[in-house]
Order: structure tokens, then sequence, then C-alpha cells
């Protein structure tokens, strides 16, 4: 047992044994009181199932944790990476084609062990929960569409990857950066019009009094509307939701069907200008030079540690790859990517915080955006009382009451 070894066992360990004392103790902080400020917005029922939602998901991703860690523990000390690799190696014996086949059966692989789960947690849990629409036949169009997308678009990249690492020499890491960032501001122009038109219908807002009302906030904070969508969110969810996404003139609102549905024109102005405060701030672009810097650091590592001989004897390799490196440093680099994620989790926070603030000093209806997230977390049967801990580790968003509170406090 060599040090990578080691690094790479202690880190799924303590990342399941992390995982699994958080959702305990974010169980344990569930409130059977319901908070003073959502009186008459949930009622005993509403409540007590959304509390229910949280306690079943939570065991329902112990029971997924728990499969995938013994999956990968069994497959790693069983000398599965190495099978594979001289599986593979006897049907082609080109670097590249060698590296995608390998990679693409792992994922494979990964993607089929998750199906069952996906689909228990799709057709029971939020069946029960009353917030599946998905259909079978939708639920395996998107995955036949995930599937495709990953080859057009994800083999390409990878092929890139790998033939730069196999014959660029000390300068392969920034020559697989400068593709990756082409790569990332290329997807932000087409996802919008290409890519998740694929999955969902978006429909330009209708005339009428919430489009007139949003042009005219548009116009009030100078942000030009070149893109108001309705998503076809109830398509698959009664869940509700709005995102910005895209960039130049490929950026596009869109609002969920669920959300307006359920909302006043007040409340999805409010909830449209918080998007809007998003671009404003720059949160967007921030978010993009961060995900850039963090790729060439990564890159760089993997040029560094990609030659190891004891990151492959860690995994009983007959034979060194650039493939099975970089899939092996992926799992080296993980309690780093843990860390980082939290950073980002407290980034993200205060982005959040930014956006409501942005939307409520820009619409001075700090009420209206108040009544949107108790709508939202009613809708969503969101715990309205997570564990601090839990909110550290894994919120991207502050918790619905923390958002309340500081829009009050302005």
């Amino acid at each position: 047992m060599n040090i990578y070894m080691i690094i790479i066992l202690a880190a799924l360990i303590v990342d399941f044994v992390v995982s699994l004392v958080t959702d305990t103790l974010n169980l344990k902080s569930l409130d059977e009181t319901l908070p003073a400020e959502f009186e008459g917005v949930y009622d005993a029922d509403t409540y007590k199932r959304s509390q229910e939602y949280t306690r079943v998901n939570t065991k329902f991703g112990y029971i997924v944790s728990s499969f995938g860690l013994a999956v990968m523990l069994i497959f790693w000390f069983a000398g599965g990476f190495n099978w594979l690799d001289q599986t593979v190696r006897g049907w082609v014996s080109h670097p590249i084609w060698t590296g995608l086949l390998y990679i693409g059966i792992l994922v494979i692989f990964k993607m089929l062990l998750s199906l069952p789960f996906s689909i228990y947690g799709t057709f029971v849990i939020e069946e029960r929960f009353g917030f599946n629409k998905t259909t079978p036949a939708t639920f395996i169009k998107d995955l036949v569409k995930g599937i495709l997308l990953g080859i057009i678009i994800g083999a390409p990249l990878a092929a890139g990857v790998l033939f730069f690492f196999e014959y660029a020499g000390a300068l392969a890491w920034l020559y697989c950066w400068l593709i990756t960032i082409i790569f990332m501001l290329v997807m932000q122009y087409i996802a919008p019009t290409w890519i998740m038109p694929l999955f969902n219908k978006f429909m330009p807002l209708d005339a009428g009094e919430l489009k007139d009302a949003i042009t005219e906030y548009a116009k009030s904070v100078k942000f030009a509307l070149k893109g108001i969508f309705v998503m076809d969110g109830s398509r698959r969810s009664t869940k509700s939701n709005a995102f910005f996404t895209g960039l130049g003139k490929n950026k596009r609102i869109a609002l969920f069907d669920t959300l307006i549905a359920k909302h006043t024109v007040g409340e999805l102005v409010a909830v449209l200008a918080h998007e809007i405060g998003h671009y404003k701030k720059k949160h967007i672009i921030k978010g993009m030079v961060i995900s850039i810097l963090h790729t060439g650091v990564m890159f760089y590592l993997v040029s560094i540690f990609i030659s190891h001989k004891g990151l492959f004897d860690a995994f009983f390799m007959e034979q060194t790859s650039i493939y099975t490196g970089l899939i092996f440093f992926g799992m080296l680099y993980a309690p780093i990517e843990t860390i980082l994620s939290i950073f980002m989790n407290i980034f993200s926070r205060k982005n959040e915080y930014q956006a409501d603030k942005f939307a409520v000093e820009t619409t001075d209806k700090p009420d209206d955006m108040v009544a949107a997230l108790k709508k939202l977390s009613h809708d969503n049967l969101s715990n309205l009382t997570p564990h601090p801990l839990y909110v550290f580790l894994n919120y991207s968003h502050p918790p619905v009451l923390k958002r309340i509170e500081a829009i009050r406090a302005e």
C-alpha cells in the first residue's frame, strides 16, 4: 500500500463519513415547530410533508452513497481498472482510441449502476410527494439524448486532452487548458440555443401584464431584454425555478411555466430582478474566470502527477497510460476539489445575497421578493431548518429563512 493508495482510500472514506455525519445532523435539526416567518404559508400537513421529504431523500442518499463506495472499492481492489485496461488494449492499439474506449466504458458502467437509483428517485420518491411529471418515454429520451451529447461533445474534448498529453510534451497542460477554455466559452454561446432546447421548449413570453411589467423594470435598470422565455418545466416536475444562462446575444432568462402559474406579477418581477442582479453584479463572469483558472491549475497538476508510477501501482496497473493516469489523478485530486467546493459554495451564497439585495433595491418592493421566496420554499418542500454545518458544506444558496432575514434587515 503506497502513499497514493493511502491518500485516495482515506479521501473516499473521510468523504463518506463526513457526508454521513452531516446528513445525520441535518435530520436531527428538523424542527417540528414551524418558523414564525412561515405562518400562513405552510399549513401543518405541508410542513410535515416538507420534513418527511428531507428525511426520505437523506435516507435514500445513504443507500446510494454506500452502494457507490462499495462498488468502487470492490472494482478497485479486485483489479478492475487493470482488467479493463488489458481488455481494451486487446481491441485497439492506438492510445487515443484506447483511451476513449476505456473512459467511455467506465462512464457507461457508472451510468448503468446509477440508473436504478435515478428511476427510483424520479418515479417513486418524486411521485410520492407529488412532484414527478416525467413519463417513462421522456425519461428514456432524456437518457438517450444525454448519451449522444456526451459522445458528440464530450468525446472530441477528451480526445484533444489525450492527444496533447500523449504527444505535446511539457506544454501539454497549457494546450489542454486553452482548448478547454475555448470549449467552455463556445458552450456558453451554443447551450441556450442549441442544447437546452433539445430537452425543453423555450417559448417567448407572451404579451400582457407580466411582459409589460418586466419590460418596464428592465428599462429602469438599463438591461437589454433580448430573451425572456417560458420553459416547460411542468413537463418533468411541478417544482418551480428561474435561471440565467448564456453570454452576449445568446444570453437568456428562463422562467419555469410552473413559476408563472403560482406567482403574482410583482413576485415574478422580483424573481427576474434577482436573475438580472446576477448579471449586473458580474457573478456569471466571475464564476467563469474562477472556473477557467481552476482548470488551468488542475491541468498543470495533472502534468506533474500523470507519469508517477506509484499512482498506477496504487491501482494494480500492469502498464501506464495517459487515459488511466487522468482517471487516477482525478481520484487523487478529489480532496482538493472537495475543499474548493466549500469555498465556491461560500462565494455562491454571497452572490445570492447580493442578487437578492439588487432585486429589492431596484424594485423597491421587498415584500414581493419575500413572498416569492416563501412560495418557492413551500412549492418545493424546502427544508426550513437545515443544520449550519450541512449548509456550510453543501448549500450553494443560503437557507430561505436567512435570505428573508437579510432582506428584512435592508
